[in-house]
């Protein structure tokens, strides 16, 4: 089943039985045309479960993902590194210790040895008393490999793949290799906070689909916000992503020395989406939009996608109005 929102590979609410059950629709498709003045309401933006759903179950696990798409996820973003052997695996953190019970780079690593480790360990949600309780110390859930993941997630599910380690280039390489032997390049989509991993991957496969640079996004939002100018609107196709909101630092550097003002800024306002829409064919994801007010926020500015820890708690409370 493929819908498309503005060129937007857009699927339906995807139920699930575990990760293996698919649905079937027809296509639909909706063109848009010039950019408007102003940012219009669009259709409900895509649900994309942030590493799986972070919120709902240990991140970057199978079950996270099964769990996901089970409360109306659409798409799944995911991050990976890589072992010491050069195997791509399903990992956010630096240090192990932060999600599991062991420590140490996932890099410093062999895969065998990574896979004896509890992706659940640290995992917590809260008893009937309110204090933390860890359902997972007793049932470990393994951290999954790329190609796992690929395989347990239905086909008609877009992948979203966060390149989450330095050096860029061996996993450039691995990620690569794992996209070519599953044939996954078509629902793939890759980004990373170094573009350095993303631009290597451009020239290493030019098929790559690829988010835009984070910089590139982010100094196009500053200009729009601070300069009051849309100088540089991406090209058509462009994808880009940003948290909806975010505390940041504006630093000012002056003869006697700099000046800093901190600031929560919200990034998607109708200027900046104008601006990045102007020229057509651009994808917006918003990153971290956790409840109603927000999601319906980035509804009516048009907003493409929107990335939340809870697919289930958004799912309900949206339910619930």
């Amino acid at each position: 089943m493929v819908l498309t929102r503005t060129g937007l590979p857009l699927l339906g609410r995807v139920a699930t039985v575990g990760l293996l059950a698919c649905v079937s629709a027809a296509c639909v498709t909706i063109s848009v045309h010039a950019a408007p003045a102003t940012p219009q309401p669009s259709a409900n933006p895509l649900i994309v479960a942030h590493r799986g759903g972070t919120g709902d179950m240990p991140e970057n696990t199978l079950p996270a993902f099964a769990s996901a798409l089970e409360n109306g996820a659409d798409a799944l973003w995911m991050t990976v590194q890589i072992t010491r052997d050069g195997v791509p695996v399903m990992y956010r953190p630096a240090d192990l210790a932060a999600l599991t019970d062991g420590r140490g780079k996932v890099n410093a690593l062999d895969y065998a040895e990574l896979r004896t480790l509890n992706a659940g360990y640290a995992f917590t949600r809260k008893g009937a008393d309110g204090a933390p309780v860890y359902p997972f110390r007793d049932h470990p859930v393994a951290i999954p490999t790329l190609r796992e993941a690929i395989a347990a997630v239905p086909p008609s599910v877009p992948i979203l793949l966060d390149m989450k380690q330095a050096p860029a280039a061996p996993l450039v390489e691995a990620v690569a290799k794992v996209l070519d032997d599953t044939g996954a390049w078509p629902r793939t989509r890759l980004y990373s906070t170094d573009a350095e991993a993303t631009d290597r991957m451009r020239v290493r496969r030019p098929q790559a689909q690829l988010f835009e640079s984070r910089d590139a996004t982010r100094n196009r939002l500053v200009g729009v916000a601070l300069g009051g100018a849309c100088l540089s609107p991406p090209a058509p196709g462009t994808w880009a992503g940003i948290e909806f909101e975010r505390q940041v630092e504006v630093v000012e550097h002056f003869t006697l020395g700099q000046g800093v003002s901190k600031v929560d800024a919200h990034w998607w306002t109708p200027a900046a989406v104008q601006c990045f829409k102007s020229q057509g064919g651009v994808h917006i994801v918003a990153f971290g939009v956790e409840t109603p007010q927000a999601y319906d926020a980035a509804a009516r500015l048009g907003i493409d996608a929107v990335m939340t820890d809870s697919p289930s708690r958004l799912k309900e409370a949206l339910k619930q109005r």
